[in-house]
């Protein structure tokens, strides 16, 4: 495969994940922001937002302050921010139309109105069918086209690099949520046990589809730790770290390649730590510390994805 191919095809990928990821914090940040005990700050959570995207200096340079208007405009309908829902959608539509013979047709019409949509609903603003119908949307158009992907693709390397692309962007979201929660939403842990913590836990949970997980696993009171263990270490829930680099490890065994076996090596060992960590251990070291530190480990190994396939530096 043409190295601009798969890193198109990567790439299409990693913008249908992120703007879905970005529907969804956006969708939860709306409606903690209704509840008037949910935090004590009113702008606390949309705050956060651009701490996870690490947006401020953007965000400042084109709107006065941080509200709920001016942020849904910005995450979401904003093309000047390469961040937003409708950049994601633009640039997932610019990629796989570049790769149009190496997708299924299904595929490509599916990524393709998905944008002309969106264009509609940017030019109407979202009060059009309103903000939390808007996100809902944006989260279908997501799972539709992850779904025809899995359905209608043979399982190539273009289905490989597909695969990467959304768990490696799955597991930064992820990693980004939950370090963001104790260190913006959440600054003392005096503060855990209250209501506000309650709403925060349940919000951060609702963000990545487990509330209903934890749940089922835990049938107790949200605690920080449990959360913790579940989005990180818990190989059986879809979004946490563990299962995402699950299958980033498994996507480049597959690909292979004769200069690829450094890159296997730290996306396999990187996978270890996780499949045999323990959530009291990763707590010892510090969880912001400990997802600083994996955080720094997802950008290494997504530049030796480029240097390695994209942009191979041999001769």
């Amino acid at each position: 495969m043409l190295s601009s191919t798969a890193d198109h095809l990567y790439w299409m990928a990693r913008s249908m994940e992120r703007a879905e990821n970005t529907a969804r914090m956006l969708d939860v940040t709306y409606r903690m922001s209704l509840l008037k005990h949910a935090t004590a700050e009113p702008f606390q959570e949309w705050s956060a937002i651009l701490s996870i995207s690490g947006l401020h200096y953007e965000f400042g340079q084109r709107y006065p302050e941080v509200n709920a208007e001016h942020m849904l405009r910005f995450m979401a309908l904003d093309e000047g921010n390469p961040a937003s829902i409708a950049s994601s959608l633009n640039n997932a539509r610019e990629n796989a139309r570049a790769v149009r013979g190496n997708i299924s047709s299904e595929m490509w019409e599916t990524i393709n109105h998905t944008w002309i949509e969106m264009r509609n609903r940017a030019a109407q603003g979202l009060a059009r069918d309103g903000v939390s119908a808007f996100f809902d949307w944006v989260k279908e158009r997501s799972h539709l086209s992850r779904g025809i992907t899995y359905g209608t693709m043979l399982r190539d390397e273009a289905f490989c690099f597909l695969r990467l692309g959304t768990f490696l962007e799955r597991a930064d979201n992820t990693a980004r949520i939950l370090d963001v929660k104790y260190h913006i939403l959440l600054p003392s842990l005096e503060e855990v046990g209250g209501a506000a913590d309650y709403y925060q836990w349940s919000a951060v949970l609702r963000s990545v589809s487990a509330f209903e997980a934890y749940r089922k696993v835990y049938k107790d009171l949200i605690t920080p730790r449990r959360v913790a263990e579940l989005l990180i270490l818990r190989a059986d829930m879809p979004r946490s770290l563990c299962a995402s680099i699950s299958v980033v490890a498994r996507m480049l065994h597959s690909i292979g390649g004769s200069s690829s076996q450094d890159l296997q090596r730290r996306a396999g060992l990187l996978h270890a730590t996780l499949d045999y960590g323990r959530i009291e251990d990763i707590f010892a070291q510090g969880l912001h510390e400990y997802l600083t530190d994996f955080l720094t480990k997802i950008r290494d190994i997504g530049d030796h994805i480029d240097s390695t396939y994209f942009w191979p530096t041999d001769a």
